[in-house]
Order: C-alpha cells, then structure tokens, then sequence
C-alpha cells in the first residue's frame, strides 16, 4: 500500500448536495432556505436570537468588574531565564534588559503588553543583572540571593491609603 492509494471507506464523507439546480433536483428554486422573509435573504446572522426567549447572554448572571486600566505584562519566571542562560541564549556576564529578552524569544509581544514582569517560579543559580518593568518580591529576593541585581524601569503601585 502506498499513501497515493489511500481512500476513505465507503460513505465515510456524505455525497456534498448541489443546491439551486432546478426543482427536480429537490433542493432547487429557493436552495432549501424556505420562502421569502429574512432569513431566505444573504448576510442574515441572528446569532444570540432565541425566538423571543430572553436570550441565554441575558439570562446568565454577570459578576465582578473588568477594570479597562488594567496592565498586561508579559511573565518571565526565574528558572526560564536561567536555563536560557544556561543554553547561551542570553549572555552570562551582561546585563540583561527587556529588548534582549524579546531578542531571546523568552517573551512574546503584543500592543496590550506593558513590559515584562519576572516571576520567582523555577530557582536562578548565577549572579545576573535584570532590568524590568515589574517583578515579585520573591524573584527579586531570589536574584540577590544568586548574587544577582533587579531594577525596575516601572515604579510598583503604592495601595492606596484611606
């Protein structure tokens, strides 16, 4: 058997029906669609129309707030960035800094994204200099414990006194 001789079994894939070839052919003149109305018309989307029912977007509870100043950081986590390291994707001695993370491919990029944010997950074992928007307060004590340094180019949101 070769790949050119492979075929689906019989009446795996249904016959494909030709619409809107004549009335003999039993789906012809209005192609199945019924009569008239707006739904036998092109570029009908009724989506979410459930016959008058209170639509189920409607029916379902809503909670909690999206807040529209929200920051969206990209996250780097600490064994990440030691093992590109590791791997001679980031230089070892140099300071590391946003533009050569994303020159690394070690965070991705979009509009939304603010900056990058380091994470304490996974263990750093080498000294390295970071700078970046955000990073826990565990990443950063984990760095200085490698012998490592962390600065931040975003100032932390102080929480707001009452």
């Amino acid at each position: 058997m070769k790949l050119n001789e492979i075929r689906d079994n019989d009446g795996a894939r249904p016959k494909f029906k030709r619409i809107g070839r004549g009335i003999g052919s039993g789906k012809g003149k209005t192609s199945g669609r019924g009569v008239k109305g707006q739904k036998a018309r092109t570029g009908v989307s009724l989506n979410g129309f459930e016959g008058g029912q209170l639509p189920i977007y409607r029916r379902a509870p809503k909670r909690g707030f999206v807040n529209p100043f929200r920051k969206d950081y990209a996250v780097l986590n600490l064994g990440t960035l030691d093992a590109a390291i590791e791997s001679g994707r980031l230089p070892a001695g140099a300071a590391v800094d946003e533009a050569a993370l994303k020159a690394a491919g070690l965070v991705r990029t979009s509009a939304k994204l603010v900056g990058v944010r380091l994470l304490a997950k996974g263990e750093i074992k080498r000294a390295v200099s970071i700078t970046v928007s955000g990073a826990s307060a565990a990443a950063i004590a984990a760095v200085e414990a490698a012998g490592g340094s962390v600065t931040l180019t975003a100032a932390p949101a102080e929480p707001a006194s009452e």
